[in-house]
């Protein structure tokens, strides 16, 4: 089946939606996956249509270039102001009202992965509660969640646990479009209608994975290369918050993992439900232990239907901490998303239940039941915003 993206039906004005921008003075939230099925990016489309005078680039720029966590400054893009938000501190991950000035609307086109710790849906957050009290519309132009929107995953966080990896309590995965996740903030927030508009994507199905959209696929960050990256990363994401390697500085990030010291066979042991690990070595080219020889695994998905990442990966990285002593797996203690009071870990997961758990060498099944029933809540929960 192919599908259409808020920005394909911009461009054919498809439904009469061009009239959200047509003339209008804009501001652009964009990266570079943001482009059509003709992979004509959106910034020289939507110039054809209205006035764009000023860019707005998430985490890793504008231009998609910087790694995880890499302040990015603004700078000139075809003459256009370029504004970062995603700047050395957390004051820049808002637009500033002044940013908005002379503005219309702001366009949103940003290709989420559908897991809550990746960043551009609360970018995109922070631009609705800014441009609402500055009068300025949003208008989100939707695409489709690429591992699908009808599997959700991972309770929600804790009271305490918010941040700019969960800025709401939703699920890890959430199953939710950007567009969706927009109007649960909108809801939450008590943001007026009228402030938010979205350009709804035309033939897209909650059971669908992005290989079956027609789309094409274009990395939304530097270690998001393939939809086999994405159907992995809600759990390889929770990599992150330890000292294993979650493979950056390799070809496969988040199918591959590790560190010195670790048994990767002892790991591809463990049996999951849609997957089987493969023991290897890897020597990541930067971040965790660059150019050390690490033990670990490479995750080979075999029905994704059947796959539950995030589940998957808690039950790896406690086996894997079990293999090695304290004083050389510490979790994660460096700053993290702007945060230096709360373990990253913590954040990643919702709560400290977790990594107490995990380093009282406990079971975690009771835990892991409890949190496919947080799962199933939220599931329930977001019914209200739902357009698909």
């Amino acid at each position: 089946m192919s599908v259409a993206t808020g920005l394909d039906r911009i461009v054919a004005d498809d439904g009469g939606v061009r009239e959200a921008i047509a003339g209008k003075r804009i501001g652009l939230l964009a990266h570079p996956a943001s482009v059509d099925r003709r992979l004509r990016h959106a910034l020289p489309l939507l110039q054809e249509l209205a006035e764009v005078r000023v860019l707005f680039g998430p985490e890793h720029g504008w231009a998609g270039t910087a790694q995880d966590m890499a302040g990015v400054e603004g700078s000139a893009e075809a003459a256009l102001r370029v504004v970062s938000l995603y700047g050395s501190t957390a004051a820049e991950l808002h637009p500033k009202a002044s940013d908005l000035e002379g503005l219309d609307a702001v366009v949103v086109d940003l290709q989420d992965v559908g897991s809550r710790y990746y960043t551009f849906v609360w970018t995109a957050a922070f631009m609705l509660r800014v441009a609402a009290k500055a009068g300025v519309e949003t208008v989100v132009l939707d695409r489709p969640n690429p591992i699908g929107g009808a599997v959700v995953e991972g309770m929600p966080q804790r009271p305490g646990y918010r941040s700019f990896v969960g800025l709401y309590d939703v699920a890890v995965r959430h199953g939710l479009t950007i567009g969706e996740m927009c109007e649960w903030v909108r809801c939450r927030e008590g943001i007026d209608e009228a402030a938010l508009r979205v350009v709804e994507l035309r033939g897209w199905e909650r059971r669908m994975w992005f290989d079956e959209t027609g789309l094409p696929w274009v990395l939304p960050s530097p270690n998001m290369p393939t939809l086999d990256t994405a159907t992995v990363y809600p759990g390889g994401c929770v990599i992150e918050g330890t000292t294993l390697s979650e493979g950056r500085g390799t070809t496969r990030p988040f199918e591959i993992w590790g560190a010195p010291g670790v048994a990767g066979a002892e790991l591809a042991e463990i049996e999951v439900e849609g997957a089987t690990l493969r023991p290897l070595a890897f020597e990541p080219t930067f971040q965790k232990h660059a150019k050390a020889t690490c033990g670990g695994v490479q995750v080979h998905v075999s029905d994704r239907e059947r796959f539950r990442s995030y589940q998957a990966y808690l039950r790896w990285i406690a086996a894997a901490l079990q293999q090695r002593p304290d004083d050389v797996f510490p979790w994660r203690t460096e700053e993290y998303e702007y945060e230096t009071s709360r373990p990253a870990i913590d954040l990643l997961t919702g709560g400290p239940e977790y990594r107490q758990l995990v380093n009282a060498g406990a079971d975690l099944e009771a835990y892991l039941a409890k949190d496919a029933e947080g799962a199933a809540r939220f599931a329930e929960a977001r019914q209200a915003v739902l357009r698909y």
